[in-house]
């Protein structure tokens, strides 16, 4: 076997639309538009530097059905770099770019090979020694293990294979293509490059069963650093996996322990220090959208929680101060008041009511009677965040909905003493 390269990547969701990010004020959102095509040129930039062999991209290459052409006379553009280059590109599709969702079609350079719907598909570069395995997505809903019908692994020849999967399940991702670990290992292959989970994981070491994450991340849910994995192989061996990093923007959760202030300038204090701690070195180069969440027991409790416009401004001039490409999506209040002042006038039999929102079955059918016809109107007209007393509301959760209520009063009660 001769000695190869290969940069694996997934879930590059070309184009996606943003859902959500306009309703928070002073974001980017022409940047984040923009985000996956940016990182998909450092992708390509990064395929030509390298010099790799080949592309693996393990599904979710566009998000949906095409907008409009400008899609796909984009993608030729950059798989006709490729092709200059020299590197081939095996493609695979997944829940989003299914065969029965992307409707719309150019004719793809000669460097670009993708895996069959109806059944496994290999290719097999011989010069290499390699061959690749791999089934695209029929339909947008997998629901089979499509892992125990992929073929046994190719005599004398380093296997490759190419699955867009939950496996066994993930937080955060519906089920697709579900399968055992046990199953990837019956094949008897070297590599299986993966696809649909959002966050880089190095599942199994022998053989590597690798989720390289997404190339960008687009919303909070999606922090920290975005790219793919870079692999190495000589003489049939692999001999080194890298990740590496191509996102433009990269979302941050960024949290101000409020413990201990006294006054709005201890406050301020922390928050800027909280920003300037979460602008560093690693995100110097690139834009960072951050989510402030302050917590912890303070007098300034009740003033917070009434007074969330100011906070996300003055979050923002700070944010300004220390970069212009520091970005603040939204802030969140979770302080809650020191204890003995949460008590100040508290009689037991409310205490213990406030205590026990989140388990009492009347009140939560009494709110459930009062509130729903609202909080429901309310987040189909404008979607809550997953965190959001709204989407409790939506889901029908109303111990969550009872509890933040609770929370919240108890903080006003304890301003007021």
């Amino acid at each position: 076997m001769t000695s190869f390269r290969f940069l694996h990547v997934a879930d590059i969701h070309l184009d996606s639309p943003l859902t959500g990010l306009a309703r928070y004020e002073g974001l980017p959102v022409d940047d984040v538009r923009a985000a996956t095509r940016g990182a998909f040129d450092n992708m390509i930039d990064f395929a030509c530097r390298a010099a790799v062999d080949f592309v693996i991209i393990a599904g979710d290459l566009f998000d949906g059905d095409w907008r409009d052409m400008g899609t796909g006379l984009y993608l030729a553009r950059q798989m006709g770099r490729l092709e200059q280059a020299g590197i081939a590109v095996y493609v695979l599709q997944g829940n989003h770019d299914a065969a029965s969702v992307v409707t719309k079609s150019l004719p793809w350079p000669g460097n670009v090979f993708r895996f069959g719907s109806r059944s496994p598909q290999t290719f097999r570069i011989e010069a290499l020694g390699v061959a690749l395995h791999g089934w695209s997505f029929a339909h947008q809903a997998a629901p089979d293990n499509l892992a125990i019908r992929y073929p046994e692994a190719a005599a004398s020849m380093f296997n490759i294979g190419v699955l867009h999967t939950s496996l066994s399940g993930r937080p955060g991702h519906a089920s697709y293509a579900p399968c055992e670990l046990a199953d990837l290992k019956s094949r008897g292959y070297d590599y299986w490059a993966l696809g649909h989970v959002h966050t880089f994981e190095r599942v199994c070491e022998d053989p590597p069963v690798i989720f390289p994450g997404n190339v960008q991340g687009r919303n909070i849910r999606e922090t920290g650093a975005k790219g793919g994995v870079l692999v190495d192989v000589a003489d049939g061996v692999i001999s080194a996996i890298e990740p590496v990093h191509f996102d433009v923007l990269r979302w941050a959760r960024v949290a101000v322990v409020c413990d201990g202030c006294d006054t709005m300038d201890d406050l301020q204090a922390r928050l800027r220090e909280a920003l300037a701690a979460a602008r560093t070195a690693e995100t110097a180069d690139r834009g960072l959208v951050a989510r402030v969440t302050l917590s912890g027991a303070t007098p300034l409790a009740g003033m917070l929680a009434d007074s969330p416009s100011q906070l996300r401004d003055d979050a923002r001039a700070h944010a300004g101060a220390i970069s212009p490409d520091l970005w603040i999506e939204k802030v969140q209040v979770r302080t809650s008041a020191p204890v003995a002042a949460a008590q100040v006038e508290l009689s037991d039999d409310v205490a213990a009511l406030l205590a026990s929102a989140a388990g009492d079955g009347e009140l939560q059918e009494a709110l459930a009677q009062e509130l729903a016809p609202f909080l429901v109107a309310t987040a189909a007209a404008q979607p809550p965040e997953e965190d959001d007393m709204r989407h409790a509301a939506s889901v029908g959760d109303w111990s969550v909905v009872a509890q933040a209520a609770a929370s919240s009063l108890l903080v006003r009660l304890g301003r007021a003493g």
